[in-house]
């Protein structure tokens, strides 16, 4: 008799069905895996072993066997041990076999047979809800778990308590989900004194999920500003929350059964490897562009990262997602992010300031800015200078919008976007319009389209570079609650084009 369970591969966001089949046969005493199954999922042999053996259960002097199929798949992870362990009781009339089949099960057996939390919990659920399965696993993941609605979620401490539940002497309730948090680090754009031009960018970035470069020398608030960011970004939707969660649950960065309706604000260090950037490693994890995904990708020191590193975001800024090839898998991520990138205008920092510049000067801000290359620097749709703020306006009192304010005007601006792009679900802000979407949308009267052409002859924009125009003044549109692009709004839009530190 051949005994099933199953369980989930990963590959990606997408957790795969895995059918774990165990029979136990006369022969030599053995216990084999076999299915593709890397070094951690080989050792379960040895962790079932033990805690059956807590349990009081010893296996027969028989050959086991447990073939994990399909057979071509990979087979990664140590949330084997719990579906190995169900088919193997399954197959030893310790449980009932129909039992087993109905469920899709995912954890780690420590020695004493209690069950140690996985990554993955969120996406299994979506596999186990789409097999019309319930979902097993540890109860520290139970909460997490939970989040999909459809599917019948079961977390158990123990091994011992599994087979209870399922023998009917000691049913477990069914897992609730975790708590809902949507956290704001506190800090008000208030706080930012001056710097009105930069506020304004971020203000417009944040409406459209626009592309954002500032370039300033070193204490101008280059840094302070995108730290103000994540308060005026709208909260995620419940949709949006799942998918970003579903990748943090696969990268074990979720707290336990918690979901967060904040925008990820992600801010790696310039010496992070491509892999910590784009994703990769023995097991192709997500990197920082998938982490940030519908959020905020800041880079600080933009220049200073690897010139292999920066390369590879043209392709994942374009298209919204990232392929993670590695010799066994091709694994896709989707990384919908918003690019904040931050740069001096030189080596030094003081390009600006001739007292206090470097002897190279201009020659320095040339070089060092041509660490990013044109194609890359087109990307983005806002640059801004960050001028040093003057000592007399440190003295002042805070002034300007508040981030309850300015997060008021952004939220109106995405819901204007949310209607219009109801019928696209690919597209949710201004930043993914193209093409005939994009001509429709913008609709330029006589003196902005007018305006729009004698500046991409002018500055010599690329077409790529004459849509981002289109698609900043259609934000400024939407904050101004104006159903046309009018000329002022293609004139601001034009402005943050042309920064002067940048190249048009």
């Amino acid at each position: 008799m051949v005994a099933r369970a199953y369980t989930v591969a990963f590959q990606g966001v997408e957790a795969r069905i895995v059918e774990v089949q165990c029979a136990v046969t006369a022969g030599l005493p053995s216990f084999s895996i076999v299915g593709l199954p890397n070094k951690a999922v080989s050792e379960a042999r040895d962790r079932v072993r033990m805690a059956l053996n807590a349990m009081a259960i010893a296996l027969p002097s028989k050959r086991i066997t447990v073939n994990l199929s399909p057979a071509d798949l990979p087979k990664e992870g140590s949330h084997f041990d719990l579906p190995i362990a169900l088919a193997l009781l399954a197959a030893l009339k310790i449980l009932p076999d129909d039992v087993t089949q109905g469920i899709v099960a995912l954890g780690e057996l420590s020695l004493d047979g209690s069950l140690i939390p996985v990554i993955g919990a969120l996406p299994a659920a979506m596999a186990a809800a789409a097999a019309n399965r319930s979902l097993l696993c540890p109860a520290a993941s139970g909460a997490e778990a939970a989040w999909v609605g459809n599917a019948q979620v079961i977390a158990a401490a123990s091994l011992g308590d599994v087979v209870r539940h399922y023998t009917g002497q000691a049913p477990l309730a069914a897992a609730e989900p975790g708590e809902v948090t949507a956290c704001f680090s506190g800090r008000d754009l208030q706080e930012v004194k001056g710097q009105e031009r930069a506020k304004r960018a971020l203000e417009i970035a944040a409406a459209g999920r626009h592309h954002l470069m500032l370039v300033g020398s070193p204490g101008s608030g280059k840094s302070m500003l995108a730290a103000r960011l994540p308060g005026i970004l709208p909260i995620l939707t419940p949709s949006e929350a799942l998918e970003t969660s579903m990748i943090h649950s696969l990268a074990g960065l979720l707290d336990e059964g918690g979901i967060s309706r904040s925008r990820p604000f992600r801010e790696p260090h310039h010496t992070a490897s491509m892999a910590a950037i784009i994703g990769g490693g023995r097991n192709a994890k997500p990197g920082e562009v998938s982490l940030a995904h519908n959020g905020v990708l800041f880079m600080d020191e933009f220049p200073e990262f690897p010139r292999s590193v920066l390369e590879t975001l043209r392709q994942p800024i374009e298209t919204g997602e990232v392929m993670v090839a590695r010799a066994n898998a091709h694994v896709k991520y989707p990384c919908k992010f918003m690019l904040v990138a931050a740069a001096n205008p030189c080596k030094c920092g003081f390009l600006a300031d001739p007292s206090r510049a470097c002897a190279r000067v201009p020659n320095c801000g040339e070089d060092y800015m041509s660490r990013i290359s044109g194609p890359l620097l087109d990307r983005f749709d806002l640059r801004v200078d960050v001028p040093p703020v003057a000592f007399t306006d440190l003295d002042l009192p805070a002034s300007g919008d508040t981030t309850a304010q300015v997060a008021a005007r952004v939220s109106a601006a995405r819901q204007l976007q949310s209607q219009r792009y109801a019928d696209h679900p690919q597209m949710a802000a201004n930043a993914d319009a193209q093409g005939a979407m994009l001509e429709e949308i913008t609709t330029l009267d006589t003196e902005a389209r007018a305006l729009l052409r004698r500046a991409a002859e002018r500055f010599q924009l690329s077409a790529r570079g004459y849509h981002r125009v289109m698609r900043v003044a259609r934000t400024i549109a939407d904050l101004d609650s104006s159903d046309s692009v009018q000329r002022p709004h293609v004139a601001e839009a034009i402005s943050f084009r042309l920064a002067t530190n940048l190249s048009a």
